[in-house]
């Protein structure tokens, strides 16, 4: 079937699926005129990508709308119901986006169609708390509706397995299945709220889950008595940007013993808009424009921010010059890294067979920094699910033992009690970690450049170009092509001496579409089509003997390759 005829029918037929109620297809009679509105909102379904769905709100089958959640969930509710588990029950749970509280509802409404309990949060969470909440409630499975630090316009649907960790490839090629076998909207079952709470099958929860879920967060701290000794000199300046995060960030914090945590009054609020921001990102210095400003006026230890579902982390600190310095996500995973091992090490407790597990495309300076307390390091392919499941597989083996999981991307995660990245425990750990150097005159930028001075000088960047719709999909596919049927013999003046495609299944690793080349001083890039934005990601590292020296090498890798990938702009 033509792309063309694929449109004009599922237009068509959403336009008379009894199914489907009038304003959505009085949203579509308004575009009928734009063919190429029409065609990306109907040129394909919404991909069930890395961990679920992901798009841009709006009717339509490429589209996040009640009619794609239903549809999904039919499946998701087929796939636990074929796996034979006994009084099956999901949570679920939303952040702060727009329609998140309907499509929540939407979720348990077509899971108690099919007879299978739904346990749903009554406000707002983060996703955190979720992949805790179904490993504490023993549920099958769990989701949560979010575009993580998407723009406004997005939202998502993430689904989790029954031992608190986003879905792996087999298990989702399995859901995908059960989802293209729903062919229509009227083969999804549904309870109305009252019809599934009168038969118990929707069931609110709150309270006690959250005190749980904090107590097993602050559990994880490694130097409560130094903090509370430390809580009245140390000042934290906390923005949540519109998000889930501000009351979890915000009870951890005071659970251990901060005294003053200044929440950044503009941006404390949820606002499905993100109103003060141009992105909701904590990987963006742009987002901590007002937090910098409170940390000013309140001389501020520490800046942190977290991302609306409040499963990534972002901290800014003091330089030498008394300015805010704002860490990357390699920068403060190294320093976490450090921190943990360090004091496990001081008290005798770092186990034999302890284990740091990041991602490939993560730096190599917290890998350095672990092996050299002894501990085991683990790559896994991008995206905290790999990191999940390895957590998983400890536990169940008893061959490791984990002690800290993090990606480039913000996300960290100590302690056993979910498998996903957390920035309610990355919040806690980093500002505690703060509060111990600051007790020996340090501050955290003096601790990088210790790390950097001992280690080697460890640089990251990344680039991202973002091609929205069905022509950027395919300029995309273009330039992955083009660098895996041409790799590079020489880049930056530097032999490329490695060629790793991933899509070959690599070191018993899942397939997947990610190419990473490595030169001969051992620096490298890898390219990696986003699972969850409309964007082509290319990372780059690179390690030198001074700062100088790391800075140059990157900017002339970073030039050299970009320059090949914008050609398919």
């Amino acid at each position: 079937m033509s792309t063309q005829t694929r449109v004009q029918e599922q237009y068509e037929l959403w336009l008379n699926d009894q199914a489907i109620d009038q304003a959505t297809k009085e949203e579509l009679q308004a575009i009928a005129g734009d063919a190429k509105e029409v065609e990306d909102r109907f040129y394909r379904d919404l991909e069930f990508g890395t961990g679920g769905l992901r798009g841009v709100i709006g009717a339509g089958t490429n589209r996040m709308n009640v009619y794609t959640i239903a549809r999904a969930t039919q499946g998701l509710a087929q796939f636990l119901l074929a796996t034979g588990a006994s009084s099956p029950s999901v949570v679920i749970a939303y952040d702060s986006r727009n329609q998140s509280p309907e499509f929540a509802l939407e979720t348990a409404k077509v899971l108690a169609g099919n007879g299978i309990k739904a346990y749903v949060f009554e406000s707002l969470r983060t996703t955190p708390e979720l992949s805790f909440a179904v490993r504490y409630l023993q549920a099958s499975a769990g989701v949560v509706i979010t575009a993580s630090h998407n723009p406004p316009e997005y939202n998502g649907y993430k689904v989790y397995g029954k031992d608190g960790g986003q879905l792996v490839p087999d298990q989702a090629e399995q859901v995908i299945a059960e989802i293209r076998s729903v062919q229509s909207f009227s083969d999804v079952r549904r309870l109305t709220r009252s019809e599934a709470e009168s038969k118990r099958l929707l069931e609110w929860i709150g309270d006690a889950v959250d005190t749980a879920y904090i107590e097993a967060v602050t559990s994880v701290s490694l130097n409560t008595d130094l903090v509370t000794r430390m809580g009245d000199q140390f000042r934290i300046v906390f923005t949540p940007l519109h998000g889930a995060g501000n009351l979890s960030v915000r009870a951890a914090l005071a659970m251990i013993g901060f005294e003053h945590v200044h929440v950044v009054t503009e941006q404390e609020q949820p606002d499905a808009n993100f109103s003060t921001v141009k992105s909701p990102n904590p990987e963006e210095r742009e987002a901590f424009t007002l937090a910098i400003r409170d940390a000013k006026q309140v001389d501020a230890d520490i800046i942190i921010g977290t991302d609306p579902d409040c499963d990534r982390m972002g901290a800014v600190v003091k330089d030498p010059q008394g300015e805010y310095f704002v860490l990357t996500g390699n920068q403060s995973g190294a320093i976490m890294v450090d921190y943990l091992l360090r004091i496990l090490k001081e008290r005798g407790e770092l186990p034999d067979n302890g284990v740091v597990v990041k991602t490939i495309v993560t730096s190599e300076l917290g890998a350095v920094i672990a092996r050299n307390y002894g501990a085991e390091v683990v790559n896994t392919l991008t995206g905290f699910k790999y990191i999940g499941e390895k957590m998983t597989q400890y536990e169940q083996t008893g061959e490791a033992r984990f002690l800290f999981g993090y990606e480039e991307s913000y996300g960290y995660l100590a302690g056993t009690y979910a498998r996903d990245k957390d920035a309610v425990i990355a919040s806690m750990l980093i500002c505690e970690a703060a509060a111990y150097y600051k007790s020996q005159g340090k501050t955290l930028y003096d601790v990088l450049q210790e790390l950097y001075a001992q280690y080697g000088y460890f640089l990251e960047k990344l680039e991202s170009r973002t091609l929205k719709g069905k022509d950027g999909v395919e300029k995309i596919q273009a330039i992955m092509q083009d660098w895996r049927l041409q790799p590079p013999a020489e880049l930056n003046g530097l032999k490329v001496v490695k060629v790793e495609d991933f899509s070959q299944g690599l070191y018993g690793l899942p397939v997947e579409n990610v190419l990473k080349y490595t030169l001969e001083d051992d620096s490298w890039f890898c390219l990696r089509p986003s699972g969850t934005e409309p964007k082509i990601k290319v990372y780059f590292a690179v390690r030198g003997e001074t700062g100088e020296a790391a800075a140059q090498a990157i900017n002339g890798l970073v030039q050299n390759v970009m320059s090949r990938v914008d050609q398919f702009q």
